[in-house]
């Protein structure tokens, strides 16, 4: 989220922080933190104005910029502003997600480098907080203590949760998860201390600047597309996977949580909207079992592992999909999905289907 946003004063202090285990996805007392919410006293939300202010003006603004396109722009500006989307994309997903938050691969100094600057131009707060708060929702997701928990509905899980104070347990359970690694990449440090000015040049000089000295575009056209309007709008999809993903689409490998293959984050998010795929094998850094398909991300760093900058990627087998899908998964009732599945789902599915009509004939 934007670095002018703050929910509550709530940075976990570097020298409380533990020593990080080797996997930091999914352990926890869910259960327990579920039983006690039920016996809690209802929550009163705390609207935080200014940054209702915030961002309803940036929203305004984006939707200005996005007139500008079909106005007075040069072509050049909206595919400069398409590009960018894409790069600062790419910081999110491929940096900020499956790199820092999930470690579900490596990569080399220039690589993350270059993760950390489109991250950077993206403006969702830096790296050591995003990846925080991303590793206290997986590991108590759709609860209380998860940022932007989904059972409080679409609105909360997509931008609501920006505008109002955090949830006490939140910044609790944020306090119980190790982030040393973070702190010991030099990259995140550095990040870390020179955030605000790092922002105002990579997000809204540069990209205002550039198209100006390259194409001769206004300063007006190129400040509010290539930085407002691909702002605003790479903050969106990003939300749909914390929203949409949680809402809609199928549960082939966990049918038991609300995240779900939802096509129009994958799209969105440039491959991060295999959203069952994704919580039930957090560490999978393709995020789908689907390999290239509809998953940019997954093909940047493929093409980065082939040019020796990124290593050891961490992927599921096969043969943990195929089980994990008869154990937990919707296949059953909505029949295979992806690549790896059941060798006798196909006709078994049939099977049922035929048994339901005989029933319904003989009825």
């Amino acid at each position: 989220m934007p670095p002018f946003i703050k929910t509550n004063v709530n940075d976990v202090l570097d020298s409380d922080i533990p020593d990080l285990e080797p996997s930091v996805e999914l352990k926890g007392d869910l259960n327990d933190l579920l039983q006690a919410q039920k016996n809690q006293k209802p929550y009163k939300i705390q609207i935080v104005w200014r940054n209702v202010i915030i961002m309803g003006l940036l929203h305004v603004a984006a939707i200005y910029g996005a007139t500008l396109c079909f106005g007075t722009a040069k072509w050049q500006t909206v595919v400069a502003a398409i590009l960018l989307y894409v790069y600062t994309g790419l910081g999110i997903t491929a940096g900020a997600h499956r790199l820092w938050s999930h470690r579900s691969y490596k990569a080399k100094f220039p690589l993350r480098l270059f993760l950390a600057l489109a991250q950077t131009m993206a403006v969702q707060n830096h790296i050591y907080e995003w990846s925080r708060d991303h590793r206290v929702h997986h590991k108590y997701s759709e609860t209380d203590a998860d940022p932007h928990n989904a059972k409080r509905g679409f609105f909360f899980a997509h931008v609501g949760w920006l505008l109002c104070r955090k949830h006490p347990e939140v910044i609790n359970k944020g306090k119980t998860i190790s982030y040393d690694d973070l702190l010991r990449d030099p990259i995140v440090v550095f990040q870390r201390r020179y955030y605000i000015p790092l922002i105002l040049i990579c997000c809204f000089i540069l990209p205002t600047l550039l198209p100006t000295l390259l194409w001769g575009e206004t300063l007006w056209n190129a400040y509010f597309i290539c930085a407002i309007l691909r702002y605003v709008w790479t903050l969106n999809m990003t939300w749909l996977v914390n929203s949409a993903a949680h809402f809609w689409g199928r549960h082939p490998y966990d049918k038991n949580i609300h995240p779900a293959e939802n096509y129009l984050t994958v799209y969105g998010a440039i491959g991060e909207g295999f959203h069952n795929y994704h919580h039930t094998f957090p560490w999978d850094y393709s995020t789908s079992e689907l390999g290239w398909r509809f998953n940019l991300t997954t093909m940047f760093i493929n093409a980065m592992a082939a040019i020796g900058q990124a290593y050891d990627l961490k992927q599921v087998s096969p043969e943990m999909i195929i089980k994990r899908k008869l154990r937990t998964g919707d296949i059953d009732t909505h029949g295979n999905y992806g690549l790896y599945n059941p060798p006798m789902m196909k006709e078994s599915t049939s099977l049922h289907h035929r048994q339901d009509n005989d029933k319904q004939h003989q009825h």
